[in-house]
């Protein structure tokens, strides 16, 4: 009796897939491109980069009082990319450090950069950058838009970005990327411009940082 119930259910299936037949047979083409459009999306998704704090360098400039140009640092610091190679365009970048990783080489002016007449910095004051849009210019340049947060204050800027190398580290035997940018922000746009115009107000800004695919 159970050997002829389950026979009886196997024969409805079977009707069931017969007069239904066409009906999958017209969606298969659908299913098929719908498959496809989710693998070719899921292939070409931004991949996270993190940075090479022993290779990645913020290098700063000003005029000081029309005598020379004082040259600071920032390196060491960690940060994060998300590269789409198939469109940079949907790509990212995220970057922090504390103000007071500065270097400046003599250590009475780092003392005065981050005294009360410039950041009156305490432990923990952050400097980040998080990219809110980027715009291809060429094969390997663009401009990266994104919000800089300095003393508090944050205010959108413009990043120049070229892409010098993508490919495998000799050395590290993983994907690896270079990237140079530049661009120029005002001190007093952060409330940091104690002694303007005398000591320029414009501070000029280049980049240099290298990126490690993320395990």
């Amino acid at each position: 009796m159970l050997l002829g119930c389950r026979a009886q259910e196997l024969l409805h299936v079977v009707a069931e897939i017969n007069a239904n037949w066409s009906s999958y047979m017209n969606m298969k083409p659908v299913i098929l491109a719908a498959a496809l459009a989710l693998g070719a999306s899921s292939s070409f998704a931004a991949e996270k980069y993190v940075l090479d704090p022993s290779h990645s360098q913020i290098v700063f400039t000003y005029n000081h009082l029309g005598f020379s140009t004082t040259t600071s640092m920032f390196s060491g610091f960690d940060g994060e990319i998300m590269l789409d190679e198939a469109e940079p365009a949907n790509s990212s970048v995220s970057v922090s450090f504390p103000v007071m990783d500065m270097i400046t080489g003599w250590d009475p002016r780092s003392e005065h950069f981050m005294s009360a007449d410039f950041f009156g910095a305490k432990e923990g004051d952050m400097v980040t950058f998080q990219s809110t849009g980027i715009e291809v210019t060429g094969d390997n340049t663009g401009l990266i838009t994104g919000d800089l947060t300095l003393n508090g204050v944050t205010k959108s800027v413009v990043l120049d970005a070229k892409l010098n190398q993508m490919g495998e580290h000799p050395m590290a035997n993983k994907p690896w990327a270079g990237f140079d940018a530049t661009t120029t922000v005002s001190r007093t746009d952060y409330n940091l411009g104690k002694f303007a115009p005398f000591i320029g107000d414009e501070v000029k800004i280049n980049i240099s940082v290298e990126a490690m695919k993320a395990e």
